[in-house]
């Protein structure tokens, strides 16, 4: 639910005029950035709002814990049924959609795991590589393309700077969901030490990047305008009411920012 700050951002960005020439994303990024690349207008910033507001997007994580936990039974891999997910994106994009077809062009990073590797997509259908990038481990399931099961692409390249340098940006602004914002200290509960590890991995390669940049490219981070009560809690990922909130601080921060560039 972190994924709506960029929708506000994009709201400020749309507005004063900048407009993707290529889109890269990663997980939540390759949802909403696959539907930036269908439609590069202010007209999608609305069309998102209104998605991640939706009864839609609520069913994508709404199953009640026992349901779930019945689900991990039988799957013994994961939570959540994929298909409430499949729909809200195909609902965005189109079912039939490939990257060919898109106005600006689309990467995707997945994570594979018969070959533990970084997978960008970049042709072919959209839906099911927006799947994969999105499919989070646990949550779930592994998304399979072409005989390979892919999992979410954060695990791999989560904030991916320099993919976007690669294709051809030299102004890179970069839609971050607020996680490389917030401090991290000793942990010293049991559920904090693998999230502050896996923090940690993100950030070094993201802040590696930033200092690895190009001559002649400029890297612009969108301030996410800071946390949402409760975003501490393993049950964050579920609350739906804090989607809105979340737009407008990201909007307020992002639009601040811009402005002082």
């Amino acid at each position: 639910m972190r994924g709506a700050v960029q929708v506000g951002m994009l709201r400020a960005l749309f507005e004063r005029g900048i407009v993707p020439q290529v889109v890269v994303g990663t997980s939540i990024g390759a949802i909403n950035g696959s539907a930036v690349a269908a439609d590069p207008t202010p007209a999608v910033v609305e069309r998102l709002a209104e998605a991640w507001a939706s009864p839609a997007a609520a069913a994508v994580y709404g199953d009640s814990w026992p349901k779930q936990l019945a689900r991990l039974a039988r799957s013994r891999t994961h939570l959540n049924d994929p298909s409430p997910l499949r729909e809200l994106v195909a609902g965005m994009i189109g079912a039939d959609t490939r990257f060919e077809d898109l106005t600006v062009p689309l990467a995707v990073a997945a994570a594979c795991i018969e070959r533990a590797a970084e997978k960008w997509f970049d042709s072919g259908p959209v839906l099911p590589a927006v799947m994969a990038s999105a499919s989070v481990p646990g949550i779930l399931p592994a998304t399979e393309i072409d005989g390979e099961h892919y999992v979410d692409g954060g695990l791999v390249n989560s904030i991916p700077l320099s993919e976007a340098w690669r294709r051809g940006a030299t102004a890179v602004y970069v839609l971050q969901v607020g996680r490389i914002e917030e401090p991290l200290t000793n942990p010293d509960r049991p559920s904090d030490v693998a999230r502050v590890s896996f923090e940690i991995a993100r950030r070094h390669r993201f802040s590696r990047e930033v200092d690895e940049a190009p001559e002649g490219v400029t890297v612009h981070v969108l301030p996410s305008g800071g946390p949402t009560k409760g975003d501490d809690k393993l049950s964050s990922y579920k609350r739906m009411d804090t989607v809105r909130a979340r737009m407008d601080a990201a909007y307020a921060a992002s639009g601040a920012y811009l402005d002082g560039r």
